[in-house]
């Protein structure tokens, strides 16, 4: 019995490491994190290999998995890790890539909760690609715009202030770009474009940094106008309406630095420019001046050293943007410069702006009916086109019509012949004119030359040769007996120097 001990014993410790070592199955996949589905298995491998950098292998088994179990609960999940595959890569052509898979997500499951990460995303892949003021703003525009949308269709979604401090610091790239561009016309003293650009600047991004000195540079536009309107010789009713238009834009662009940024640093330069125009000078509110100052408080400096290490970098500097504030959802109609100039024509012709003047569309007769006439009718009248009026000849641009012969293309009126008119007899015309050609060849009638192009019967070939022998004999004897004998025609010789 001792003996029987220890190996019962022994066979119980085996059996119990045998059930211990037993990979058992759980049918249900959700049950708990250690299921061993397949499309579990093949989606956790998907994600360890993303976790050591093996974005090609993570792609591969997540394309197995989607392709495999359609119907699975790691389907929307897997596609969504496709896209962050090759959002983590990086570079340009995967980057590309990434936003095809977001754009894609979107498209299969736009009720997720994941939808509104994947437009974020989207966003940040231009956001990233997004360059300095002075270069390429195609990504900027791009970030904008997917910033935008995100903002727009999921207002609900935790990832919208993300997504509205990033927009903020867009479009203080592209303020300071709008600008840049302003400027640069100004310095040019292409006045009505820098006016129509700056203007444009303010409307669309209140929150840039330098709002105020856009601002300024409009009403220092404004105001080279009108020394130009000054200076050129025209009517002084019409001078005077014009520089009081721009007058009264400049002073509303200084006012606006007053009213809007009181703590900006071209307040002062505002209010002296609102002296020198006559003008009164306004107060700003406390809420503005709230306002303006949460707006300055929560900009960044950029220090020295990193100033110097920008200028070697791609991405621009977007310290300057604010933090506070909402930032601009839909873009104002912009100001062209052709609407400044026409703006400043119907001031000077004393009309509302955007009047057209009194230039009166021209109106073409292409045959149709006047307006508010009755159609025209079968049974009514037409003039006679029969009759036409030829112009008297030009006897100079003619060459002269024989007598009796008769020009096909002449307009002849619709009248009929005179009893009176003298008419020409043919018959007397021909006899007249072959007796002239006798008498110029001696008093003898010639026979008329062969038709060489007619096509003649076997039996008139006889006679037309021997017609055509006695015509040449008639000629040899003509020139025989002639007095005087004929020179040849020839080149003459050209005898050298």
């Amino acid at each position: 019995m001792l003996r029987r001990i220890p190996v019962i014993a022994l066979l119980g410790a085996l059996l119990a490491f045998s059930a211990a070592c037993t990979n058992k199955k759980v049918n249900n996949p959700l049950a708990n994190v250690g299921s061993k589905q397949p499309d579990k298995v093949l989606f956790d491998r998907a994600m360890d290999a993303m976790k050591h950098n093996r974005f090609d292998v993570a792609r591969m088994t997540l394309q197995t998995l989607i392709n495999t179990y359609p119907d699975s609960e790691f389907v929307a999940r897997a596609k969504l890790a496709v896209g962050d595959s090759w959002y983590a890569e990086g570079g340009s052509a995967a980057l590309a890539q990434a936003e095809i898979e977001y754009k894609d997500f979107e498209t299969f499951f736009p009720n997720m909760p994941e939808a509104a990460e994947a437009q974020l995303k989207i966003a940040n892949i231009h956001y990233q690609q997004m360059e300095k003021p002075d270069r390429d703003y195609t990504h900027a525009m791009r970030a904008e715009e997917e910033y935008r949308s995100l903002i727009l269709q999921y207002p609900d979604s935790k990832l919208v202030p993300e997504a509205k401090q990033r927009l903020l610091e867009v479009q203080e790239v592209l303020g300071e770009r709008e600008y840049e561009i302003g400027r640069f016309y100004y310095l040019r003293q292409s006045y009505p474009a820098a006016i129509a650009r700056l203007n444009s600047l303010v409307d669309r991004y209140p929150l840039y940094s330098h709002a105020d000195d856009a601002l300024y540079l409009m009403g220092q536009a404004l105001e080279g106008e009108i020394a130009i309107i000054r200076s050129k010789p025209m009517n002084e009713t019409a001078k005077a309406r014009a520089i009081d238009e721009f007058t009264k834009e400049a002073s509303d662009a200084y006012a606006k630095i007053i009213t809007r940024y009181p703590l900006m640093d071209r307040v002062e330069d505002a209010q002296r420019r609102l002296e020198a125009l006559h003008r009164p000078i306004p107060k700003p509110t406390q809420a503005a001046i709230a306002q303006n100052k949460a707006e300055q408080d929560s900009r960044h400096s950029t220090g020295m050293i990193s100033s110097v290490l920008g200028g070697f970098k791609k991405h621009p500097d977007v310290a300057a943007a604010t933090h506070v504030g909402e930032p601009t959802l839909v873009d104002p109609h912009p100001i062209a410069a052709p609407e400044v100039v026409n703006r400043v024509t119907s001031a000077m012709l004393g009309k509302p702006a955007g009047g057209t003047g009194s230039i009166t569309p021209e109106i073409k007769n292409d045959g149709a009916p006047p307006p508010n006439q009755p159609a025209p009718r079968s049974d009514t009248p037409q003039p006679d086109a029969s009759i036409s009026v030829a112009p008297p000849p030009d006897s100079s641009a003619q060459p002269p019509v024989a007598a009796g012969a008769s020009d096909s293309n002449e307009l002849k009126p619709n009248v009929p012949a005179d009893s009176n008119e003298l008419k020409v007899d043919p018959a007397a015309t021909a006899s007249s004119s072959s007796a002239a050609s006798s008498s110029d060849n001696g008093g003898q009638a010639l026979p008329p030359p062969p038709q060489v192009n007619e096509v003649q019967s076997p039996e008139n070939a006889p006679a037309a040769n021997a017609a055509s022998s006695s015509s040449s004999a008639q000629t040899d004897q003509q020139s025989t007996s002639s007095s005087k004998p004929k020179k040849k025609k020839g080149l003459k010789k050209i005898i050298p120097f």
